[in-house]
Parts: structure tokens; C-alpha cells; sequence
């Protein structure tokens, strides 16, 4: 068990520090700002959605490598995804995150997100890992307020 935890450590702070999808995305119909004040996390997303898919995302920001790396493994994850499976999706993250739930449906779900379930033993870390997931959401609602994790 303790190499898997490596192996989740290592995915996470490779990502953290060379974060994919990175960048700002000139053709996106959906864009929203994210903050958590208590990390210093800051993202921005941008996202190009047609007829319910996601064709195309990117993000800008910066932050701890937790914050990054999700935000680049969430990108990863929904491109081509409807937004009813990003929504299911966000809802298997929160649990994973939140109560370190890992089941067969919650992996077949997110895929690689999996290494993101030792986080719900450092709470303080949960919004640093869900930042980009409701700024995600908020992109996607068309919300013109800036996300904050407070």
C-alpha cells in the first residue's frame, strides 16, 4: 500500500509542477476565477463547450501543488465528457476528497482523480483539491461571481 501512496504522491507533485492544459484558451464560452485565501490558490479557467461536451479547457494560476495538480488532472479528465458526467464527476471527487470514499463506481468515474483520495486525511487540503472544481462549476453555470473557498 505504501508504494501505491508514492505513486499517488509522485502523479500529484509531477502534475503540480508541470501542470497540463496550461494556458489561457482564446476560443472558451465559459471562464471563471477561483481563490482559496486560506493556500493562496488562484485559478482561472477556460472552457469551450458545444452542445452539452466539453471540447476544449485550459487554466491559468498558481498555487500549492495539490490546487495545480488537480486542476490539470480535472482538465485531463473532462474533455469530451458531457456536463452531466462532469457533474457526476465533481459529485465522486467531493466524495473521494471529503470522506476518502473509493468504491468501483467512484473510480470508473474519475480515473486517474483517484490519487486525490489520501487528501481526505489532511482536511485543510480538501479545498485546495476542489478549488478547480467549482470554479469548474461556476464556468459552466455562467456565474459572474468570483469563486472563493471561504
Amino acid at each position: 500500500m505504501s508504494s501505491l501512496r508514492e505513486l499517488y504522491q509522485e502523479i500529484i507533485v509531477d502534475h503540480g509542477r508541470h501542470p497540463r492544459h496550461f494556458g489561457k484558451l482564446a476560443n472558451a464560452n465559459h471562464s471563471q476565477e477561483g481563490h482559496n485565501p486560506l493556500c493562496g490558490d488562484k485559478v482561472k479557467l477556460y472552457v469551450c463547450e458545444e452542445n452539452g461536451v466539453v471540447q476544449e479547457a485550459l487554466f491559468e494560476g498558481s498555487g500549492c501543488a495539490i490546487a495545480m495538480a488537480s486542476a490539470s488532472l480535472m482538465l485531463e479528465s473532462i474533455k469530451g465528457k458531457t456536463l452531466v458526467q462532469i457533474e457526476k464527476m465533481f459529485a465522486s471527487f467531493h466524495r473521494l476528497v471529503t470522506q476518502g470514499i473509493c468504491d468501483s463506481e467512484i473510480e470508473n468515474n474519475l480515473g486517474k482523480l483517484a490519487v486525490f483520495q489520501g487528501v481526505a486525511e489532511f482536511p485543510v487540503r480538501v479545498k485546495c483539491a476542489t478549488l478547480a472544481w467549482h470554479t469548474l462549476n461556476a464556468a459552466l453555470l455562467g456565474s459572474s461571481e468570483k469563486v472563493s473557498t471561504e
